[in-house]
């Protein structure tokens, strides 16, 4: 079973109607109710379109309930990365978009009540290396716009070769913000079903879409899970899935003064939260691919090795993990799955960015689906020339799938264990053969991000049927 993140186990569901089964005939069924998909809907139903959320698990249930739910436009080395692919012009229009998704979530937080800590963003250096990244770092975010500033000395117990810092980001609970969405949603005719993964989309005019908890039909389908369910569009080829692990320690004091993340390894992050007994340091990192033979539990130790390292007088209250997804291009994507037709729209690829990532892919399709247009939203094309640029690295990680795939049938056949458990060790996605997660008490493949229950149920990924059984 998943551990489960500070946000889950503290927040309680507000009395939202939630319909016993998928049915019925929409303007739009959005599937996936994480961040994207909740504000789609929301956005949606203001404009008075009829639309039910079709979610596998509960509100919350995947990467937006287990993220560390920074809102912030400086994001570690993320803008620099994405100028080693594209123009200056690219670069300024997914900052743009940055800053329409944290002005949105601000605007709304603030109308509906849902608590926000307005908090510094600084990416730090560990090295030598890390800081001539910070230092581009710094450039690429001044060209883009953005007010950053150099600093030399941070106040934390550990050595850094200096920071750039942007002022007045922000900072939630995102199960708060997405039980706040849901009642929003709600209050203008949105139809909510959990517990309904969706199993197949077909057709046109309508679409119709399969779900374990009945069918519905649409005029157009928004998959806004991160990783489209869907196999065509080849989006789980473009694509590199990590996961990344993150703590929650009790602290005397509040004890960092800002959201921190460093550019080198090893990867940190750090954050504050509001907590009852007094205050919460949220220390995150130690990523890597999901399903790579690594120990997993090892990864969670050496991060709580760190932490009381440098504040001995922490706490644990919470240990859990995420997963996100990196595009082969460095830029998220929200458009229509196929080219030249817009029955199917996907959003996702937000390499560990969702908060702003998230709202403005949902401003992008909304604005789509209801005829507007946005024009930094061409950076989220997911059918365009941006593609070009990450040609190279989608066909190294194709190389790496289909060397994943032999090693780990070789490694199945020759020690016997293809079926472990009573469960086929198969993915039901595309056929890689999948690992034990010790952390997570779960099965991951290597291939695509699928993960599976210890019993074979699917928790995440492409993967749309679990594991088979074999007792």
């Amino acid at each position: 079973m998943a551990l489960s993140s500070l946000w889950q186990d503290r927040h309680p569901r507000s009395d939202v109607d939630i319909a016993p089964e998928a049915s019925g005939q929409y303007d739009v069924a959005v599937v996936g109710a994480g961040l994207t998909g909740l504000t789609t809907a929301l956005l949606l139903g203001r404009a008075g379109r009829s639309v039910v959320v079709l979610e596998a698990g509960t509100v919350g249930y995947a990467t937006t309930g287990r993220s560390t739910a920074k809102i912030s436009c400086l994001q570690g080395s993320r803008l620099s990365t994405i100028s080693r692919k594209h123009s200056g012009d690219v670069v300024r229009q997914y900052v743009e978009a940055q800053r329409e998704g944290l002005a949105w979530l601000d605007g709304f937080c603030t109308h509906h009540q849902v608590p926000v800590q307005r908090r510094d963003a600084v990416s730090y250096a560990h090295g030598g290396q890390g800081e001539q990244t910070l230092r581009r770092e710094l450039e690429v975010a001044q060209g883009a716009g953005l007010p950053v500033t150099w600093t030399d000395e941070l106040p934390l117990p550990f050595p850094a070769r200096g920071g750039v810092r942007l002022a007045d980001q922000l900072q939630v609970d995102p199960m708060e913000l997405l039980d706040a969405l849901s009642l929003e949603a709600a209050a203008h005719g949105v139809r909510l079903v959990e517990h309904a993964r969706v199993t197949k989309v077909r057709g046109s005019a309508p679409v119709r879409v399969t779900t374990e908890a009945g069918e519905v039909r649409a005029d157009r389908v928004v998959v806004a899970t991160n990783m489209p369910v869907l196999d065509r569009g080849g989006f789980f080829a473009r694509m590199k899935p990590q996961r990344s692990y993150c703590l929650a320690f009790r602290t005397p004091t509040q004890v960092v003064d800002a959201m921190y993340l460093s550019v080198d390894q090893p990867s940190r992050s750090l954050r504050d939260a509001a907590d009852v007994e007094g205050s919460l340091l949220l220390v995150g990192g130690n990523g890597h691919k999901v399903g790579a033979d690594v120990d997993t539990a090892r990864r969670l130790d050496e991060l709580r090795g760190w932490t009381l390292e440098h504040w001995p007088e922490a706490t644990e209250t919470h240990a859990w993990s995420a997963q996100d997804y990196e595009p082969h291009h460095e830029l998220p994507f929200a458009g229509p799955v196929l080219p030249g037709s817009d029955d199917v729209l996907v959003a996702g690829g937000y390499s560990k960015w969702g908060m702003t990532n998230a709202v403005a892919a949902a401003l992008a399709l909304s604005a789509r689906l209801l005829g507007g247009q946005i024009g930094w939203a061409a950076a989220f094309g997911t059918w365009s020339r941006h593609e070009v640029t990450g040609l190279g690295t989608a066909a190294l990680l194709n190389g790496e799938v289909g060397l994943e795939i032999t090693r780990g049938w070789i490694g199945a056949l020759t020690d016997r264990s293809l079926h472990q458990d009573g469960l086929s060790r198969v993915c039901t996605h595309l056929g890689g053969i999948v690992r034990w997660n010790d952390a997570e008490q779960s099965w991951d493949c290597p291939l695509h991000g699928s993960r599976f229950d210890r019993e074979g149920p699917v928790l995440e990924g492409p993967a749309v049927c679990g594991l088979r059984r074999t007792d």
